[in-house]
């Protein structure tokens, strides 16, 4: 009997179940759908993602520049990240959210914050567990629940409320059944910042229903101010100031966003000292440890007086000023969101998120992402990156206003 062939584009065994269950990326989705517009020798401005067109700070490139020649550098980092490095971090959170941790038990480095979301998950959810988060969500919540074969509790969160879930309006029983609350505040998509009452809240809910909660605080210092505020005035609480957090909740921090480093991939996790020992055993097996030199340039980052993550705060408030009142201008109900980098905007009665998205991107070569990339509640909505230069922002917004007038 003859044999079937493997053919290079076929797999000689069926994948594993998680392999079916991964949703795709929405933001390689976009890439790609830009991609096709841009060969057809079209000009897009992309406000579809996140990438900090900023630069990290000349004192963090000139450490990362000499880093670089340090032989130690060139081997494999401690497991837990180095101790200048975790010390940074502990010593960023007394400074700037009066917490005290300690450094060796309280505070682990990863590679970035869905790195860090992708071990929690791992560590603390089995199949059938609840995973709750706010909708709109990031989307890694939604899909590394799916790859867990969680069920996803979903808490609306809606323009009334100001993008914040009514907790309150979770059952208890449902609360019960809960293992891990998903936070993100300064929030993406929409840049709703919670206040220390929401926080208090839900560390209260988690002490009395014995679930874990998980802070995504990837934009810790970017509030935007809004309604006249200055920015540095809005900024986002740290869930571990809250009283009682520590025994329920690990916080997220990446420095991405706040020091321009996305592409140097660096953050670290803090809070509940039994969280961060397993996370650590699970991140020993599966992953690797941040680059020495980025772990340096990262210290010195921290340690700073943080004045350079106060500039970009300024500056994505007088950029979103500027994309805020052009979408007003062409009729569309722009949130006043007080922190993050981007602008949360309803569209027309009439319209929904994925047509909107699609006309922009057609009619006036801007890209924007829908809000139903987010979830159900952002059916209506869109999502505009401010990391772009003032002058493309503005000439995108000229593009939106004749594309809808």
């Amino acid at each position: 009997m003859a044999s079937s062939l493997i053919t290079p584009q076929t797999c000689p065994t069926p994948f594993a179940s998680i392999a079916e269950s991964m949703p795709p990326n929405v933001f390689a989705v976009m890439d790609d759908k830009i991609a096709r517009v841009v060969a057809q020798g079209e000009d897009v401005i992309d406000l579809a993602k996140g990438n900090p067109d900023a630069y990290p700070a000349q004192f963090i490139r000139d450490v990362a520049k000499r880093a670089v020649d340090d032989p130690l550098n060139a081997r494999y980092t401690a497991f837990d990240g180095k101790p200048t490095y975790l010390q940074a971090a502990a010593g960023w959170y007394e400074r700037e959210h009066g917490v005290t941790l300690d450094w060796p038990t309280q505070v682990f480095a990863v590679v970035g914050a869905v790195d860090a979301l992708a071990g929690l998950y791992a560590i603390l959810i089995d199949p059938g567990d609840a995973v709750a988060f706010a909708d709109p969500y990031y989307p890694s919540y939604h899909c590394m629940a799916r790859m867990c074969r969680a069920e996803e509790v979903l808490l609306p969160a809606l323009a009334d409320r100001g993008f914040l879930p009514d907790l309150d309006a979770v059952p208890a029983r449902t609360w019960d059944h809960v293992k891990m609350l998903v936070l993100n505040y300064p929030n993406n998509p929409t840049g709703a910042q919670a206040p220390l009452g929401f926080l208090q809240h839900a560390v209260e809910l988690a002490r009395r229903h014995r679930f874990v909660i998980v802070h995504d605080y990837a934009y810790c210092g970017l509030g935007v101010g809004g309604l006249g505020v200055a920015a540095s005035d809005v900024q986002q609480h740290s869930l571990l100031e809250i009283p009682g957090a520590l025994d329920v909740s690990v916080e997220v921090c990446s420095l991405s966003k706040m020091y321009a480093m996305a592409g140097w991939r660096a953050g670290f996790v803090a809070g509940n000292a039994a969280i961060i020992d397993c996370l650590k055993h699970y991140h020993y097996q599966m992953c690797s440890m941040i680059t020495g030199n980025v772990q340096d340039a990262g210290a010195v980052a921290l340690n700073s007086d943080q004045s350079c993550v106060a500039e970009l705060a300024d500056l994505y408030a007088r950029r979103r000023r500027i994309v805020a009142e052009g979408l007003e201008y062409a009729g569309l109900d722009v949130f006043n969101s007080p922190g993050g980098i981007y602008v949360w905007a309803k569209v027309p009665d009439g319209w929904d998120g994925n047509r909107m998205a699609d006309c922009l991107l057609d009619k006036a070569r801007v890209a924007v992402l829908p809000g139903s990339c987010f979830g159900a509640v952002g059916r209506d909505y869109i999502r505009l990156s401010l990391l772009k230069p003032q002058e493309q922002l503005q000439q995108a917004v000229g593009r939106i206003s004749a594309a809808l007038k």
